[in-house]
């Protein structure tokens, strides 16, 4: 069955714009609230948001629709997406609501959700919760109306989880950290956790102003984390994303760290303490086959999944990794949490760093990547189901033989169309990309 308003991250669009308005905000709530209503026990929803402007509008509207079929609300203000995880678990409640966009720039946002596990809901849950959505909600009695509260230590309670995570005979005294946080969720949370172990924090992206999430900062747009690590002379930088949950790191050098050579930094190190479960590691289609090749070599394998930290995550649970994440950055460490989180990822690059008493340069890069390159294009008719952009991929993959990939897919946050392809010729991929994106009737 097909989803109407869930896609790959919850449901996310351009705010005031279907379906990120606040009259579905409300219906989302009063869906959610009324499908997770199990037991006769007094039911609790958590809710978390990131920075964004239109986050107070949104949240309101959650509310509203969540105490008006009888769910209490605690709200925990601007938070990482991994915390409001940790906490729905934590606290015992049946639902947990993040209000973010992730990456997106600020005039976007969306609403992810999480079951009373602290893991984002099923495929069978987000469709139950559809048809909730498109029908006239059951309200409650005016006497069994939900209450709303705000909690003013949620910050310390994750920053107290994630630090739990780093070794306890290390710490970070000397090591000078450039720690962006986007203007994002964990503008406040990131540099006190690493100041906290005894780290040298030089914070930016730090500002937000509801307007200015993921602009011109952090994962998505690394320049200024570069510009400031060579500048400050910092042994290493952090880029989170806008709602925590990604992590890029850049070495002392200036260079730019993806996810797949952070996986494979983890994967190696838990394979020598013997922690690593599985036998490999996670990641999705998109993750480069320099990454299929290191792992090969370290006697480890590589399970790929769809693009979707869920679907890496779902691998994860049923076939017992616990290592996976997305080139992108999403890193999932089960050990330590139910879903990827940019901040715990960081401290376990950092623990490997004091540990190893290398520069991060030579830490980082553990292999070479293959040529890749990927490229989005927004689209009138659906590329899906055109016979000149089936004809451009048939003849790029004929092109890149046994030696290369193309991978192509409609994003499932924005309506744009993904295109990927690697191989051993850079001229050749770049070739190919564009010729498969020039195919695509634009919008």
């Amino acid at each position: 069955m097909t989803r109407k308003f869930f896609g790959t991250d919850g449901i996310r669009g351009r705010t005031n714009e279907a379906p990120m308005t606040a009259a579905m905000a409300q219906r989302i709530g009063q869906a959610a609230g009324a499908h997770f209503l199990r037991g006769a026990h007094k039911h609790r929803v958590v809710i978390g948001k990131d920075t964004r402007l239109s986050g107070y509008m949104m949240e309101t509207a959650l509310i509203s629709g969540f105490t008006s079929v009888g769910m209490d609300v605690v709200m925990v203000g601007p938070m990482p997406t991994p915390a409001v995880a940790m906490l729905t678990h934590s606290m015992r409640a049946d639902l947990g609501v993040m209000i973010s966009a992730s990456h997106n720039k600020f005039v976007d946002n969306g609403i992810k959700l999480f079951g009373p596990d602290g893991y984002k809901l099923s495929d069978k849950d987000e469709l139950a919760i559809e048809a909730l959505i498109e029908k006239e909600p059951k309200l409650v009695p005016g006497e069994q109306i939900g209450r709303s509260r705000r909690i003013d230590d949620a910050r310390g309670r994750y920053i107290h989880a994630a630090k739990l995570t780093f070794p306890k005979h290390l710490r970070l005294d000397g090591l000078k950290v450039v720690i962006d946080c986007a203007n994002g969720a964990s503008y406040e949370v990131a540099p006190s956790a690493f100041w906290e172990l005894g780290a040298e924090v030089v914070a930016i992206g730090v500002s937000p102003n509801g307007l200015n999430i993921n602009e011109g900062c952090g994962s998505t747009d690394t320049s200024l984390l570069r510009q400031t690590v060579v500048e400050s002379g910092a042994d290493i930088g952090l880029a989170l994303d806008g709602d925590a949950d990604r992590l890029i790191v850049v070495d002392e050098l200036g260079r730019t760290v993806d996810g797949d050579q952070l996986m494979a930094l983890i994967a190696s190190s838990w394979k020598r303490k013997k922690m690593l479960r599985g036998g490999g590691i996670v990641s999705t289609i998109m993750s480069n086959l320099g990454l299929e090749r290191f792992l090969q070599g370290e006697g480890l394998k590589l399970e790929r999944t769809q693009v979707g930290d869920r679907y890496v995550l779902e691998a994860m649970r049923a076939k017992g990794y616990n290592v996976g994440g997305e080139q992108s950055g999403h890193i999932i460490l089960s050990d330590h949490g139910t879903t990827g989180d940019g901040l715990v990822a960081g401290l376990q690059v950092l623990a490997e760093l004091v540990a190893a008493d290398k520069p991060a340069s030579e830490l980082l890069h553990l292999f070479e990547p293959l040529p890749q390159l990927l490229k989005s294009v927004r689209f009138g008719e659906d590329p899906e189901k055109s016979d000149s952009v089936a004809a451009a991929i048939a003849a790029g993959k004929a092109r890149l033989g046994a030696t290369g990939r193309i991978v192509t897919r409609k994003s499932g946050t924005e309506p744009v169309f993904r295109v990927m392809a690697e191989g051993e010729d850079e001229n050749m991929v770049a070739e190919i990309v564009d010729e498969i994106c020039a195919a695509v009737k634009p919008a």
